[in-house]
């Protein structure tokens, strides 16, 4: 299928354009990006399409291997394990920092990040990669809220594979879950500190874990 020349006319909207199919779990992790099919799909030049393929392998999405192309990332194991632990240590340290700071503002912020995806997901059947992104929101106000520069640029550099690894939640876990995990986080932050967003992140990888 040609898609519209004008629209993917440029290495941003193309990368664009295949971040949002990878997110919503149309190609899906390990699979080949065969630089024929996309550019025939794309009517791009082939290095339109090369250098949109080095943003998403920039941004930790695909994989450039020598002599076989791209392909989508298949995280491993060991990689995951160390992704959650280090996106523990960083969450928890800026929610302990948010609610010594500004506790009223992390409560105003959070509240609406919550609503945000709450209504995404309310919508018909919506395009996972928004609830990635309405999901990602909720997390990134929590960090930002510690107003520390420190941790939000370590935490930026996690911010693909995470997206990846809610992706894997898609199979496992209905939108009304995804809903309630996070209203459950706003309250019992305020109740419990810290703590229970250890829990809470603990509880999602879990489910990617042992697939439910």
């Amino acid at each position: 299928m040609t898609r519209s020349l004008e629209r993917f006319s440029t290495v941003d909207s193309l990368a664009g354009e295949l971040r949002t199919r990878i997110l919503d779990g149309e190609l899906v992790a390990g699979m080949r990006l065969v630089e024929r099919e996309l550019v025939t799909d794309y009517d791009v030049a082939r290095h339109t399409l090369r250098a949109a393929l080095r943003v998403l392998s920039s941004e930790g999405l695909v994989e450039l291997v020598p002599n076989r192309g791209a392909q989508v990332v298949s995280p491993r194991p060991g990689d995951l394990e160390e992704l959650l632990e280090l996106r523990t240590a960083l969450e928890v340290e800026a929610a302990r920092l948010a609610l010594a700071r500004d506790p009223d503002g992390l409560a105003a912020a959070l509240d609406e990040a919550v609503a945000a995806l709450r209504a995404v997901c309310a919508a018909d059947e919506p395009p996972w990669s928004q609830v990635a992104d309405a999901h990602a929101a909720v997390h990134l106000t929590i960090v930002e809220s510690a107003d520390s520069p420190r941790i939000a640029s370590a935490y930026a550099g996690l911010t693909a594979e995470l997206r990846l690894l809610l992706v894997a939640l898609r199979p496992v876990w209905a939108l009304s879950r995804m809903v309630t995990h996070h209203e459950e986080l706003a309250r019992e932050l305020f109740v419990r500190g810290p703590e229970a967003l250890r829990e809470h992140l603990a509880d999602g990888a879990a489910a990617v874990v042992d697939g439910g």
